[in-house]
């Protein structure tokens, strides 16, 4: 399995101060605002999939 991107911002406050967390895999720190997050992969939204047709309402 590949590497994930990390994320460039905190979604709490904005800052870039984010760091690995201890809780594993997807756990991230912030020192800015002092909170912890953790990211996961939820899978493939069926209306992101090209289907090969026309777009309604253009």
């Amino acid at each position: 399995m590949s590497e994930r991107a990390a994320p460039f911002h905190c979604p709490y406050c904005g800052d870039e101060d984010l760091r690995p967390g201890e809780q594993g895999h997807g756990a991230w720190e912030c020192g800015a605002c002092n909170r912890a997050f953790k990211l996961s992969f939820l899978g493939l939204l069926a209306r992101g999939i090209a289907t090969g047709g026309t777009h309604d309402g253009a």
